[in-house]
């Protein structure tokens, strides 16, 4: 009886707990996904209407690729109809002739070209509306700069792992588990080439939409947890995706971004003294978000263990910089953001 008990205590704390914490563990693929099922409840169509924009890339129109030009495409009447109904009828209106209209006199006059009765031609010309410039004092008008946008959400370009993951070219797989999704690779990762793999990887972290998010940030934070000595060699093709990520200057996009980041200079030894010289391509962006932190007063932010704090995560992400990028790695980043103050004592 006791060698039983010494047996099920020895199974259940070396093999059955460490399973189960590792089950469930949430990881960052799976908390984006969880983040999107929220978000759908408080802005049911928000994404429908960042493909409208132009914001988010669109998929294909069929399994086997895009239709050709002069193609019909199936259900066009149908979302033409729901764009108008979204966007407004005369937003999307195409510029048509119109029917002539015939007037008193037997002649045919454009329908552009009617006026009413009570309001001539000469009447509409004289008006003038109280923001025009002719209806203000000269040296008093209230035209300024245009507005920078420097915060503004750029449009996202489809990405190299969205074309290759629609190909059916790279060796994973989905794999359901109870409370959230992994992947299952068809190849060892340590056997994978990381100058071919890494690089596609990290520029689908740019993604926002399901499938690709979800395995290209998964397969990112695999790959660099077994890289190992592979990882240093293959930095340089890093900073291209990173800073097209970065560039996007959405939110969501920004903060899987910066937490890959940490990762990526904690996974293996001088990773971050590697990055110096790439400052210049990374660091501006962060400039412009440093103080973009949450205000919440005197309220309590229940989120601050998902870390989604754009401005508290990158001033974690510089001192992470510094501290693992050398002697070299402060100055270099006090010249890119002036504001930065070191964290490393004297």
């Amino acid at each position: 009886g006791t060698r039983l008990q010494r047996l099920a205590t020895s199974w259940l704390c070396h093999i059955f707990l460490p399973v189960m914490s590792y089950l469930s563990k949430i990881s960052a693929a799976a908390q984006l996904v969880h983040e999107d099922e929220f978000r759908r409840m408080l802005e049911p169509g928000r994404k429908k209407m960042d493909k409208l924009i132009g914001r988010l890339p669109k998929g294909q129109e069929s399994p086997f690729g895009d239709f050709p030009t002069d193609y019909t495409r199936p259900g066009d009447e149908q979302k033409r109809a729901s764009a108008l109904a979204v966007m407004g009828t005369a937003s999307l209106s195409t510029p048509r002739t119109l029917e002539p209209l015939a007037s008193a006199r037997g002649k045919t006059t454009p329908r552009t070209a009617r006026l009413t009765p009570r309001e001539p031609q000469s009447a509409r010309s004289t008006k003038l509306s109280p923001r025009s410039p002719q209806a203000t004092p000269r040296g008093l008008e209230s035209s300024g700069p245009p507005m920078a946008g420097a915060f503004k959400r750029r449009n996202i370009e489809p990405s190299e792992f969205r074309r290759f993951y629609d190909r059916n070219d790279l060796p994973i797989q989905i794999m359901h588990t109870g409370t959230q999704n992994r992947i299952a690779w068809k190849v060892d990762v340590e056997k994978l080439d990381y100058h071919h793999y890494l690089p596609i990887f990290f520029d689908g972290l740019r993604e926002k939409e399901e499938p690709y998010r979800f395995f290209a940030v998964e397969g990112v934070y695999n790959l660099l947890e077994k890289g190992g000595s592979k990882i240093l060699p293959v930095v340089p093709q890093l900073i291209i995706p990173i800073k097209k990520a970065l560039n996007t200057r959405d939110g969501e996009v920004m903060v899987t971004t910066m937490k890959v980041l940490q990762t990526l200079v904690l996974s293996a030894e001088m990773v971050g003294e590697a990055l110096v010289p790439y400052y210049r391509q990374i660091l501006p962006v962060l400039n412009i978000f440093k103080s973009a932190t949450k205000s919440t007063f005197d309220q309590m932010d229940y989120s601050q263990r998902k870390r989604m704090d754009l401005g508290a995560l990158i001033d974690e992400t510089l001192e992470i910089l510094e501290t693992h990028g050398g002697e070299d790695a402060f100055i270099n980043i006090k010249y890119m953001i002036p504001t930065y103050e070191s964290c490393v004592s004297v």
